[in-house]
């Protein structure tokens, strides 16, 4: 019997990892239909769109977004109920909406609700996990010291591997890539990832470029480029980088992550892809006061950038809110550029973050506990 499978998706990578799910359960022959939240790379797979995620794409928080967000829920759950009836409901990272949207899953339908891409509890916002406990019936855990920490709430779960370990793209040839975009391959070459985010753009893009510029200025045989962010479209990046004498690169990120000397990151997952290419890099993040305020109020441990926190030590540096200028990004990217033993050591370390990671192919695994708990 053919069972019913809603997936909630509502971000860039979130929406690719929860299609490499889906990919993998139409591999296993799993007796499914499939309909859910997410982008293009779902809808690619056959999955009906319930809603496409561009139309929920925000700068930050604000009354629009909130209420828009609202006006989702209602509609949705009032559709699950009514008329599509899963038998299981996928939710997929975006914590903010998906933990509220728990609630009521648990509430009025008869669906199991699995977790995949949990939040990252352990970070901030602990209580949340409360919220887990109380409202989702497994949590698919992607980090390795994740499943000691539900398990000491009684929380169900089961641990994947992260879905990078088996996603990510391989290192791409340096001379290949560089004649494409025109570097030359006796220059160390520096990126920039400014954020996938329009207000990461906007307070962090001009120190970035500035940087540069002033690395640039002390060392002629440097070369930078900007990483444009493909969620992102070219009017947004227009906005924030007028300048265009540094060249931008747009969708080829893991490329450019493999193939750079040295890395100048906003924080995120873009910090662990290079991590699982050892790239040596330092991560800077700046945003609004009030937001840092309130991340300050919430956070449970005091790292920002997952290779330091899966290693629990300061592998990676960190510049974060005040501390984000210019001479302190370019005193960083100095270091370990032209200081031997310093970037022979970040590398060494970025490794063994690799190492601590299982070789789990995490999306399969997923599929492989979504269709037990269906047909077993």
């Amino acid at each position: 019997m053919t069972k019913r499978i809603f997936i909630i998706s509502g971000e860039y990578s979130g929406n690719i990892h929860a299609a490499n799910v889906v990919k993998e359960l139409q591999k296993i022959g799993a007796d499914v239909e499939i309909e859910g939240i997410g982008g293009d790379d779902l809808a690619s797979c056959g999955v009906k769109l319930f809603e496409n995620i561009k139309n929920l794409s925000s700068v930050g928080i604000s009354p629009k977004i909130i209420w828009k967000h609202f006006k989702l829920g209602k509609t949705l759950l009032d559709y699950l109920k009514n008329v599509y009836k899963p038998d299981l409901v996928l939710l997929v990272d975006y914590g903010g909406f998906n933990l509220s949207i728990a609630k009521y899953l648990k509430k009025d339908l008869k669906a199991k609700v699995f977790y995949y891409i949990p939040p990252q509890v352990w970070a901030s916002r602990k209580y949340r996990i409360k919220r887990i406990k109380k409202y989702v019936d497994k949590v698919l855990c992607i980090f390795p010291f994740e499943p000691k920490l539900y398990a000491q709430y009684g929380i169900d779960n089961v641990y994947c591997g992260h879905p990078l370990i088996s996603s990510l793209a391989p290192k791409a040839g340096r001379v290949t890539f560089f004649s494409k975009h025109g570097f030359d391959t006796e220059r160390k070459l520096i990126s920039i990832f400014p954020g996938s985010r329009e207000f990461e753009l906007k307070n962090l893009m001009n120190v970035f470029v500035e940087s540069a510029r002033k690395l640039k200025a002390r060392h002629p045989e440097l070369q930078f480029c900007i990483s444009h962010a493909p969620n992102l479209s070219d009017e947004v990046y227009d906005k924030y980088l007028k300048d265009r004498d540094i060249p931008v690169i747009k969708g080829e990120n893991q490329a450019l992550l493999s193939v750079s000397d040295a890395l100048i990151l906003a924080s995120g997952t873009v910090a662990l892809e290079a991590c699982l290419y050892k790239t040596p890099m330092i991560i800077a993040y700046r945003g609004p006061k009030i937001l840092y305020w309130i991340y300050l109020l919430v956070r449970c441990i005091k790292r920002v950038s997952l290779p330091n926190i899966i290693s629990d030590k300061s592998i990676v540096p960190e510049i974060i809110q005040n501390k984000v200028r210019t001479d302190v990004i370019c005193a960083e990217i100095e270091k370990i550029l032209y200081d031997e033993s310093a970037n022979k050591k970040m590398i060494k370390d970025l490794g063994d973050v690799k190492n601590l990671l299982s070789d789990k192919k995490s999306s399969f695994e997923a599929a492989k506990v979504i269709d037990e708990a269906l047909f077993s």
